[in-house]
């Protein structure tokens, strides 16, 4: 639904309150009065039968009866009343609605089916819009709009806040003015019966006056659209979260280690990272981190250099920083050279740089600005201990004028009462974030390095994978379909593996054997020693009920091994269904790792992978990472790295590595097999062995929802992220006869793109970009091949120069959020010009919109650009006749495809 619309809401010409009232402290005369007191320029209606006027202004019955269009509806009656208050606004063309009143899902069953009732009557409105019910209500200080109950209107500001908690609103809102905080907007967002976080997210990303966004979060729905609204904002702009209900007891009902380690928090957790959210974890932290974020560039690194004129504040500061896993910035040898010219002998002579207690505002603005200079440095925290020689507010000016050198972010920690505050003062105006503690300022400091680290992982290039295989997807559906016709939701460790091996995941060879007898055969036919392990759909954990022999070297210990098996598991577990043992190759590796690697379908955010340490202990260490799929190579080796056994896989003390390379070919090979198979609920390898020469599965459990083919829904559902779209690839011909392959682009393509610009002529790019450039940078090439697949797409023109694949053109989509209109664009380089290669890729893009739903797609291009204005001609795009222009402009509606 469009969010356009939101303007009914955020920017209305006139209002309705409907429930007005002249009962003191009620929530309709609170509603009313706060319109009136707060400056709303437009007229604003009460609506109520019981009243003819309301003061000055004249009360109206119904919404029928008022004289003037409408554009919000502030609702404030009773939860029953409000259906028949739809239909009125939706009869009176009111499309914009705030529903305040409590009562619906919150309440019951009864409220629920209430809340769907007031829905369905929604739609059938054509762009109607709700926020609520169950909310504070909404409030916009640049268009003098408090439609809520609350007793403040917030100052301006430049940050948006979106709470599911109308009750933290209140709080933060009577924090903001004593703070002198402002905001662009302050909205409730109750039971998001209609509107959600991920409109909001768009709206705001529209809003000259929202710098950045605040979320107080309790639960995400509709994940897929949250994480596409949040990944498009945090390009430009940060978001920070403060999530509420960390902890809950659902792991406990886990099916597999996956399942017990994957919990709700961690799943949220990896999320908001790949979202690029920041995260903070005190209410404290929220606003801060908010100003912090938008008023300065994220560092580049880590590295933080500390400025002081007492050694206790310096201790404190690096304690902190380090708890934090930031680094403590090794000061250059020139820098300290320079320093060593003015600073007293006694200075630290290191970091934390300790300029001595009697340290005049000179040493101090001096000092700070050397140290902005060294390259090893990538933050400064200045924190000052007032003392009997120390002047706090000519510090402080000393400091402000060392930070103007720099783009490096500066803080300050200014401790103390009464002798700092004029100081404190001084750093606001100046926009210096100042703290009261060196701890405060460092946790600052480390959201600002979260941000930035979030950005460089999301947008670092990845290193092409070479996934060379073919997917028989239609044997792999008979596969799946073959076990799920069983019946089973737990798959055997067999069929699991087979499916595993169908995707490359390299597996141990695993039979089943019912008898001591088969048991024997089967171990002289794959060789020893072999492995025994219980067979039966009801145990999970094996070795828990010894149901685990190793290192069998000969058919004796193989028998007996058996026997011993199942006494064991029939005295543990009497109520098991036994089928027998697996009999599996022993792999034995001195240089080898045990890991785990799985996925579950997390309720909101559907399906989340997993990889940690392994074996039978991999719950009690907790040694976890999660992410969303789908995965390139660099996501694949954050996970990784973010492992605290990290130093074990890459080599520690004189070990050897493992495979790296080949173990996140197995991570990537795993994000394709959970997008593929949408049954999947949850599924581990435990352990998968690593080693410097292998990575094998050598157990595997998979639990399906045998429900999940007869549930509708739309392709990869199960995930909150789109994966690479494959079904837009396919070869096309030029001209003179050369193939070409059409794709959507991807991260991996960011050499070939800047290979493809280089290839161009000046005049070429000036006519696809509207201005000049000289060469490209990886910030250029991030925006155009790390793409989010719901939103845009790049289709590329590929073909083999010289055994070298080559990129030759692009044609490029970018749809609104609401996927109605799309902005196109294309380029071919010079060489390829005449071959008609811009034609194809036109023919093809309209196609995708078409796939998409698109209705309407607009262009522009150069006047003197006669090759593509005849391309835009071909396909029917009708043309801007404006004079005045310095660029034409191009629109084509589009008919979608019939179903």
């Amino acid at each position: 639904m469009p969010i356009r619309n939101l303007d009914k809401i955020f920017h209305p010409h006139s209002i309705a309150v409907v429930g007005a009232s002249q009962r003191p402290l009620s929530v309709g005369q609170t509603v009313f009065q706060n319109l009136l007191d707060g400056g709303f320029q437009g007229p604003v209606y009460p609506v109520n039968p019981k009243h003819d006027r309301l003061g000055d202004h004249p009360c109206y019955a119904q919404i029928a009866d008022i004289p003037g269009n409408v554009d919000l509806a502030v609702i404030c009656t009773p939860a029953k009343t409000i259906p028949a208050i739809i239909e009125q606004c939706g009869e009176a063309g009111i499309r914009g609605i705030v529903i305040l009143s409590a009562g619906f899902r919150e309440t019951g069953e009864a409220g629920k089916k209430l809340e769907q009732q007031v829905r369905d009557l929604a739609r059938h409105y054509s762009g109607m819009r709700i926020i609520g019910p169950n909310c504070l209500g909404i409030m916009a200080p640049y268009a003098k709009l408090n439609a809520s109950f609350a007793t403040d209107m917030p100052l301006k500001g430049n940050v948006a806040f979106i709470s599911q908690s109308g009750a933290l609103c209140t709080s933060i809102l009577d924090w903001s003015l004593q703070e002198n905080v402002g905001f662009s907007h302050f909205v409730s967002v109750g039971n998001m019966l209609d509107v959600g976080m991920a409109d909001l997210i768009d709206y705001f990303a529209l809003d000259p006056h929202t710098s950045s966004i605040i979320l107080y979060v309790e639960s995400i729905t509709e994940a897929r659209l949250f994480m596409s609204a949040a990944r498009a904002f945090t390009q430009k702009k940060p978001i920070i979260a403060y999530k509420a209900g960390r902890f809950t007891a659902s792991a406990k009902a886990a099916s597999s280690h996956t399942g017990a380690m994957a919990g709700v928090d961690a799943v949220y957790e990896a999320a908001f990272a790949r979202a690029g959210i920041v995260r903070v974890f005190d209410l404290d932290d929220l606003f801060d981190c908010a100003e912090l974020l938008a008023k300065h560039k994220a560092p580049k690194g880590d590295r933080l250099a500390i400025v002081t004129n007492a050694g206790g504040p310096g201790v404190m500061a690096t304690d902190a920083l380090l708890e934090r896993k930031g680094v403590i910035a090794e000061i250059s040898e020139e820098t300290i050279s320079q320093l060593n010219e003015f600073l007293p002998g006694a200075w630290s002579h290191g970091n934390p740089l300790d300029v001595l207690g009697d340290a005049p505002p000179e040493r101090f603005g001096k000092t700070v600005e050397i140290v902005l200079k060294d390259p090893q440095v990538d933050g400064v925290l200045v924190a000052l201990s007032p003392q009997a020689m120390t002047d706090p507010t000519g510090a402080a000016e000393a400091v402000i004028q060392a930070a103007k050198t720099s783009q490096k972010p500066v803080l300050a920690a200014w401790m103390g009462g009464g002798k700092v505050h004029e100081g404190i003062t001084r750093f606001n105006q100046a926009g210096i974030p100042t703290y009261t503690t060196p701890e405060q300022a460092v946790r600052a400091f480390m959201y600002l390095v979260t941000y930035a680290r979030n950005q460089q992982f999301l947008y670092e290039t990845p290193r092409a994978v070479p996934l060379n295989f073919s997917l028989d997807r239609i044997r792999l559906q008979e596969l799946a379909q073959t076990a799920l016709k069983q019946g089973q939701s737990t798959l055997s460790e067999q069929t699991s593996k087979q499916l595993l091996a169908a995707y490359g995941i390299p597996v141990n060879r695993t039979e089943i054997a019912r008898s001591t007898d088969e048991a024997a055969t089967l171990a002289t036919e794959l060789g020893y020693p072999v492995v025994l392990k219980i067979f039966s759909d009801d145990i999970t954990h094996k070795t828990d009920v010894g149901g685990v022999e190793l290192g069998l070297s000969n058919e004796q210990e193989v028998r007996e091994a058996y026997e011993q098996i199942m006494q064991r598991v029939a005295e543990r577990r009497p109520d098991a269904r036994v089928q027998g043992v697996t009999v599996q190759p022993m792999i034995a590796e001195p240089e080898g790792h045990e890991l785990i690697i799985g996925a579950k379908r997390d309720p909101v955010f559907g399906m989340v992978l997993l990889v940690g340490a392994g074996g039978t202990a991999a719950e009690l260490y907790q040694d976890r990472s999660l992410e969303l799929p789908p995965l390139n190579e660099r996501l694949a080796r954050r996970a990784l790295e973010s492992l605290q056994s990290w130093p074990l896989l890459n080599g520690y003390r004189g070990h050897a590595p493992v495979d790296i390379d080949q173990l996140i070919e197995v991570l990537i090979r795993l994000s394709y097999f959970v997008a593929d198979f949408p049954e999947l609920l949850e599924f581990d390898v435990n352990p998968l062995l690593v080693s410097p020469d292998r990575v094998v599965a050598l157990d595997a459990r998979i639990i399906v929802d045998l429900e999940e083919k007869q549930k509708p829904s739309r392709p990869y559902s199960h995930l909150a992220i789109r994966p690479y779209p494959e079904e837009f690839s396919r070869t096309a011909t030029l001209k003179d006869g050369t193939q070409v392959q059409l794709r959507p682009i991807k991260p991996e393509d960011e050499e070939k793109w800047h290979e493809l610009l280089g290839s161009c002529s000046p005049a070429s790019i000036r006519a696809r970009f509207r201005y000049s450039f000289h060469g490209t940078t990886h910030d250029m090439a991030a925006r155009f091949c790390f793409i989010d697949y719901d939103r845009e797409i790049a289709i590329v023109a590929e073909l083999e120069v010289e055994g070298k694949q080559q990129i030759i053109g692009v044609g490029r989509l970018v749809a609104d959020a609401d996927h109605q209109e799309a902005e196109y664009a294309v380029l071919v380089s010079d060489q390829w010009h005449g071959q008609g290669l811009g034609s194809i890729l036109t023919d093809y893009c309209l196609e995708v919109c078409r796939h998409w739903g698109i209705k309407r797609v607009v262009a522009e291009t150069d006047p003197d650009n006669r090759r593509m204005l005849n391309v835009f001609q071909k396909h029917d795009f009708a043309r801007n006749h404006s004079a005045e222009a310095e660029t034409v402009s191009l629109v084509k509606e589009l008919k979608l495809r019939a179903e």
